[in-house]
């Protein structure tokens, strides 16, 4: 049974959520404060987070962001804003979804049994590999480690599931879009540029010069694809 927690600091909104999530058979747990609801989230184990980006004593985007430090449990924003910049900086931190209040029921519900499909889909993706190798690149999928040379390499968890859907497909050309939908989702349709700031970080860390890429390479005209002739 599918475990999640909401952190909203709006009563009728957690119960709304409750309501409708148990009838789908899903189980709940809530906090209405920011603090206590990461310390919920980072002790315990959930399948999705609903998160309130305005909360008393820390906000979403901090919470979002201390989360995505060390989980990679899927998290769908909720906010009264709708400003892009919101939206992007949801993206950049790490969000799997966005919605924006008021919201209908049936659009969030419909949200999150997207989200968890996505994330079945990125598990598959990595073809049950535990890990890869490929030249001095070394990717723990279990453990969500990288070590590059034998040095450790910090990644975001957007830039681990990019490279490990493209080193778990060496050759295979993808084009922004394709990424943004299999990483991100098809809500965020619009928002290739995202996809670009997280390559570019990504390679900024396990490249040696950026000019030259040798594990991640440019197809003109297309997008991406992880270089097949250094296998």
């Amino acid at each position: 049974m599918k475990n999640i927690l909401i952190i909203e600091d709006d009563p009728e909104i957690v119960k709304l959520l409750e309501i409708h999530l148990t009838d789908l058979s899903y189980t709940t747990s809530k906090s209405l404060d920011g603090f206590l609801g990461l310390q919920m989230a980072l002790k315990n184990t959930y399948d999705l987070i609903i998160l309130d980006i305005t909360l008393p004593n820390m906000n979403g985007i901090e919470i979002c962001k201390k989360i995505r430090a060390e989980k990679n449990t899927p998290i769908i924003m909720l906010t009264a804003k709708s400003e892009e910049i919101d939206r992007v900086l949801g993206l950049e931190i790490g969000a799997d979804d966005y919605i924006t209040k008021p919201f209908s029921i049936r659009e969030l519900l419909a949200r999150i049994k997207a989200v968890m499909r996505r994330t079945n889909a990125v598990q598959s993706e990595k073809k049950n590999a535990s890990s890869i190798k490929i030249d001095d690149l070394f990717i723990d999928i279990e453990k969500r480690k990288v070590q590059l040379n034998n040095q450790k390499i910090e990644l975001s968890p957007k830039e681990f599931e990019l490279l490990v859907l493209m080193a778990n497909n060496p050759g295979r050309n993808y084009s922004r879009t394709e990424l943004l939908n299999i990483i991100w989702g098809y809500n965020f349709s619009g928002y290739e540029h995202t996809v670009n700031s997280h390559i570019n970080r990504l390679r900024a860390k396990i490249e040696s010069d950026m000019a030259n890429p040798h594990y991640i390479l440019t197809t003109w005209g297309i997008g991406y694809k992880f270089n097949e002739e250094i296998i």
